[in-house]
């Protein structure tokens, strides 16, 4: 294969830059998520997107970490059909009023209009709901755990890659119970994973909490998130648990016989993490130079770049991935025939944790050059000796400095505040956590003022009586409320 001409590689380098995060973090999102090959917008379909392999692999592996955590809590999945009665909806008034915005309906199908609309779904609580009041009939059929890896169609109108598009990729548990005890167990245990997974996977820090009336799932009678913040301050809602009560079940008659003959309704719950979840790792890490991926996310966790023609270089890089792979290590060897500059500034816009230099001088002196994409070391000389094998020791040690890094962050941009005006000023570019009387009106004049929303009442937060920050009523819940502007 020849070589790419040197004006197109110049062309190619050039390409690569970003708008820097403090002169547009909206720009600098948008065309990271085009440059670092995630994805793509495809022509003509407002809001959809198409994931290209590198953003796909992300998913894959978020995917293998959260189906790993479902089933070891006893969870198995299934798959629920794609198209809903228009009927099945409206079963449950409070969940169609939440999602009619969002609906994309079939009205014609086989060149004929349909007897009755179908819904692309949103969600799936009305066909499984439908679904469990067949299959359950007494307490020894539950509690039913059911997770579904499916799309879902919501009609954005106002589209971004990966955090709001009009189909998105995601996991959805299902769940019924005998009672409100277990089904809250569950729905606490599932917001337990999503955290774990969150800190430990993605290495971003996050709050989890209750939502407010006015924040709450259509259909649910409590939920609860998990709020992390982005570079630019704002919070981004990653995964959310609902305890549902009685509400779907009586809607859809899922029933079953307890122990004394007596016929209950269950209690079911629904939880899901999605693809904006790829969004949370772009920008609670990003910075000007591009992507910063947590390594168990990371489709390449490691990249060896071979410098100069000499070939021994090229067959020394494939000999390290080789052993790298044996300790569970994914790696890669750029073999691509460009300039090491236009390598070394293309993998740090994909965000690959450690970058290895291999040329004739390092391999003269048994040596290679270790680059990491954050980080206070910097270029380090390394014996190749031991190098494979100390590499997952380096990555979780990435991981940590990440995660500690994003944990500073937020703590330098959260704070407890008891006026409005430096309610005001905080949630510029940050999070306040204050009192709230609870009324949706007072919500909503927060909002109208300061752009910020009640993104959870903190699990964690200490009891506190107070004033409400904005109207001077009393607090309605005892505790402070995480307030931030939100995606």
């Amino acid at each position: 294969m020849g070589s790419e001409p040197s004006d197109r590689r110049r062309d190619k380098a050039a390409n690569l830059g970003v708008t820097p995060q403090g002169e547009d973090f909206s720009a600098w999102y948008n065309e990271l998520v085009l440059k670092a090959e995630l994805a793509d917008r495809p022509p003509k379909v407002k809001g959809a997107m198409v994931i290209r392999p590198y953003g796909y692999r992300i998913w894959e592996l978020l995917q293998e970490q959260l189906d790993r955590r479902f089933k070891d809590t006893g969870h198995v999945n299934a798959y629920f059909p794609l198209l809903i009665p228009m009927s099945y909806l409206q079963r449950e008034a409070e969940h169609v009023e939440g999602f009619s915005p969002e609906l994309a309906v079939v009205t014609h199908a086989g060149g004929e209009e349909l007897e009755e609309p179908l819904v692309v779904r949103p969600t799936s609580e009305t066909v499984i709901g439908e679904m469990y009041a067949k299959w359950i009939s007494s307490w020894r059929d539950l509690p039913v755990l059911i997770n579904q890896w499916a799309n879902v169609v919501r009609w954005e109108l106002r589209p971004r890659l990966f955090l709001r598009t009009t189909e998105f990729l995601w996991q959805e548990g299902h769940t019924a119970h005998a009672d409100r005890d277990d089904a809250m167990a569950e729905t606490m245990r599932m917001l337990d994973v999503y955290e774990e997974v969150a800190r430990d996977v993605a290495a971003i820090p996050v709050v989890p909490g209750e939502k407010t009336p006015g924040e709450r799932f259509a259909g649910a009678v409590a939920t609860f998130t998990i709020e992390g913040m982005m570079r630019d301050g704002r919070a981004l809602q990653s995964g959310t648990s609902h305890y549902m009560g009685t509400n779907f079940a009586r809607a859809f008659d899922i029933m079953f016989q307890d122990p004394d003959g007596v016929r209950q309704h269950c209690h079911t719950t629904s939880w899901g993490m999605s693809t904006r979840m790829i969004g949370a790792v772009i920008m609670a890490h990003g910075d000007d130079k591009g992507l910063v991926l947590p390594p168990r996310l990371a489709p390449h966790q490691v990249v060896v770049v071979p410098i100069g023609r000499d070939d021994a270089a090229t067959a020394a890089a494939e000999e390290l991935a080789t052993a790298a792979r044996k300790v569970g290590v994914r790696v890669h060897v750029d073999r691509r025939e460009a300039s090491p500059g236009f390598k070394f500034n293309d993998w740090e816009l994909k965000g690959v944790p450690l970058r290895i230099e291999l040329g004739p001088r390092d391999l003269a002196a048994g040596t290679a050059v270790l680059v990491a994409r954050i980080g206070e070391a910097g270029k380090q000389t390394v014996n190749l000796d031991g190098l494979a094998a100390s590499l997952p020791a380096r990555l979780d040690a990435y991981h940590d400095e990440l995660l500690g890094r994003a944990e500073a962050f937020l703590a330098a941009r959260r704070a407890g505040v008891d006026d409005w005006d430096a309610f005001a000023t905080r949630v510029v570019d940050g999070w306040a956590d204050a009192l709230h009387c609870g009324r949706p009106a007072c919500e909503d004049d927060i909002k109208a003022a300061s752009g910020a929303t009640p993104r959870c009442i903190p699990s964690a937060a200490p009891p506190e009586e107070g004033a409400c920050i904005r109207c001077g009523l009393p607090s309605a819940w005892g505790r402070r409320l995480v307030f931030a502007r939100a995606y």
